[in-house]
């Protein structure tokens, strides 16, 4: 397992076994507030879910076409940020991340998506990382924002989510954007 040091508050673990029964307490606790914007917090019912989870992220990992990491605040696993989909061939990474809610507004999220993408520019060699949100969800938005990217357009009717059908914001963050913002 490797464990990245964002800086003294936070760091990032490649997601682990061990990892399955917090990940069950969190969800199984919070299924409400993450249900507002996630379709799958409601199917995962019991740890042992979360081992298969897990399991699956490990071997994208080995495979090069995904990378999960616990995102851990003050020794506490407080979420996950990953990349959700690596194309190697098209040198882009899909981005995704959730938090727990007593975490929230403490720049939690800003600071991991940010370590993210520069594994994804500095190790992966990619030229594009890119992050979707439900049109309707500010602070997963804002995120994006806060980092540079850029709103590439609008894909409607692009999930049912419990019931409802909602529009997705793509947003794109490109190599050179990444490099120019961080140089200053």
């Amino acid at each position: 397992m490797f464990t990245i040091d964002i800086d003294n508050e936070i760091s990032l673990a490649l997601v682990q076994p061990s990892f399955a029964a917090k990940l069950y307490k969190i969800v199984s606790s919070q299924q409400e507030y993450l249900n507002q914007w996630l379709p799958w917090p409601k199917y995962c019912q019991k740890e042992q879910d979360f081992d298969g989870f897990i399991k699956s992220s490990l071997a994208a990992f080995a495979e090069n076409k995904g990378m999960t990491t616990a995102i851990i605040y003050q020794g506490e696993l407080v979420g996950i940020v990953s990349y959700n989909d690596i194309s190697l061939a098209l040198k882009k990474g899909v981005i995704g991340y959730w938090l727990s809610e007593p975490f929230q507004g403490k720049g939690i999220i800003s600071r991991a998506v940010s370590m993210i993408i520069h594994m994804g520019f500095e190790h992966y060699q990619l030229e594009k990382v890119e992050i979707r949100a439900a049109t309707e969800n500010i602070a997963s938005r804002s995120v994006a924002e806060r980092l540079h990217f850029e709103l590439e357009g609008v894909i409607t009717n692009a999930e049912n989510l419990h019931g409802r059908i909602i529009d997705h914001a793509v947003y794109g963050l490109s190599f050179d954007t990444w490099q120019s913002k961080n140089s200053d």
